[in-house]
């Protein structure tokens, strides 16, 4: 009996960090967009990513061990850690452009690419309502980024190039789990982003510092990115996959409300509708996974 009602606890525990992880990404995009007014995305990237490193350096690599880390697949790795930063450095110039929300729900295209992806890739057999769901995702994307409406053609295409690197991203995410640990991915995903985003730092910076309010906001970029990953896995790790996945599309909400919030942004009805039918499409394929 007792451990017939641990398990629903169980369930609502990761919920509640899968919650929490997606408004913590949600809270990293908003403030990255608000600091890009004043510092060169690049930097930001390359910040978002030192401090997430410096972080599980500080914290979790002493208890882990050197070995822990290191890894018998190591170009596939780079390869994810790259595409990982991909998302982020084109999300966030998205981002400069575009609003919150309409950034998010274009990103979110991401699941109905690997769903489609997964066939030549994986190896999984895509079915007609795997399609039919791609189709509909990017009708809604033709909604929220309809010719005559007010969205920078540059932030768009970012946003689909994140969405790209996103797709890429969680296939190579499938490739690896089987051989490699939760803090394995974690801590090589900030090692790469940073190494790929440290030439940046000589090119776009001016030397001049940000202020201390910025610097703070600056270093929450890699406390919102690490922990709202570390949340994320222990919440996948705690429950199945199938059970939580329906639930990051919440993150269209919270980057809905933060926008109207922190911006005064709200999505016109067009692009509204485009946001439900891209989160539709992509629940209609996770509810239907297997469980």
């Amino acid at each position: 009996m007792a451990d017939s009602q641990a398990v629903p606890s169980l369930r609502a525990g990761s919920v509640l960090l899968c919650l929490c992880a997606l408004f913590l990404f949600s809270a990293l995009d908003a403030t990255a967009k608000h600091l890009s007014a004043f510092l060169a995305v690049p930097l930001l990237v390359w910040a978002r990513y030192l401090v997430h490193l410096l972080i599980m350096v500080l914290t979790i690599l002493p208890s882990q061990g050197r070995g822990r880390v290191l890894t018998r697949r190591p170009w596939l790795m780079a390869l994810r850690g790259v595409t990982l930063a991909g998302v982020t450095l084109l999300g966030q110039l998205a981002l400069y452009t575009l609003p919150l929300a309409e950034t998010t729900a274009l990103v979110f295209v991401a699941p109905l690419l690997v769903a489609l992806f997964a066939g030549p890739l994986l190896g999984e057999q895509v079915r007609l309502r795997t399609w039919l769901a791609t189709v509909a995702g990017f009708a809604g994307v033709l909604l929220i980024a309809r010719p005559g409406g007010n969205l920078a053609a540059a932030g768009v295409a970012c946003s689909l190039g994140a969405a790209l690197c996103y797709a890429a991203y969680q296939i190579l995410t499938r490739k690896l789990v089987a051989t490699e640990p939760p803090m394995r991915l974690l801590f090589h995903t900030a090692l790469l982003g940073t190494l790929v985003m440290s030439p940046a730092v000589p090119v776009f910076w001016d030397g001049r510092l940000p202020s201390f309010g910025q610097g703070l906001l600056v270093v929450s970029l890699g406390v919102y990115g690490g922990l709202g990953h570390l949340l994320l896995i222990r919440a996948f790790r705690e429950t199945p996959a199938s059970l939580l996945s329906p639930l990051l599309y919440i993150q269209l909400v919270w980057a809905t409300l933060l926008g109207w919030l922190v911006f005064d942004h709200l999505p016109d009805l067009p692009a509204i509708v485009g946001m439900l039918i891209i989160g539709g499409s992509g629940l209609s394929l996770a509810i239907g996974r297997p469980r």
